[in-house]
């Protein structure tokens, strides 16, 4: 079964989640305003899990529809740093042990250093942390 079947079919036990597909992609839409968009392209034997703008690539299909569901789940939050309007900065966070610990991160390269720096948490609801 591929990346996208199996989420396809897990996803199957959650109708309230909506999502859009393609030969090669799903993405789960947040619930709401305070939540992000989940995930996965497929292209060959590679596989990107993205969370907004945050994304890493993985080869084994494991690791990625894990990290898919750590996404949906309540463990994990995206941390968006902006400059202005803009988000620079996509950081992973991780639930343990009664605190976020950072896990990874994504940003852009240049970035207008000169506006207004804010923070924004984005955590989406739909799977209970592990």
């Amino acid at each position: 079964m591929d990346a996208i079947a199996a989420i396809k079919s897990k996803l199957a036990k959650y109708p309230q989640i909506r999502y859009a597909e393609s030969d090669s992609s799903i993405e789960v839409q947040p619930a709401d305003v305070s939540g992000f968009s989940v995930s996965l392209r497929q292209t060959g034997d590679h596989l990107t899990v993205a969370f907004e703008g945050w994304h890493e690539a993985f080869e084994s299909e494991t690791e990625a529809l894990n990290c898919f569901a750590f996404g949906l789940s309540e463990a994990c939050r995206l941390r968006v740093l902006y400059r202005g309007n803009s988000p620079v900065r996509w950081t992973v966070e991780a639930y343990r042990d009664g605190v976020w610990a950072s896990d990874s991160e994504t940003g852009l390269i240049l970035i207008p250093f000169w506006r207004r720096k804010s923070v924004r948490y984005l955590q989406n609801r739909w799977l209970p942390a592990a």
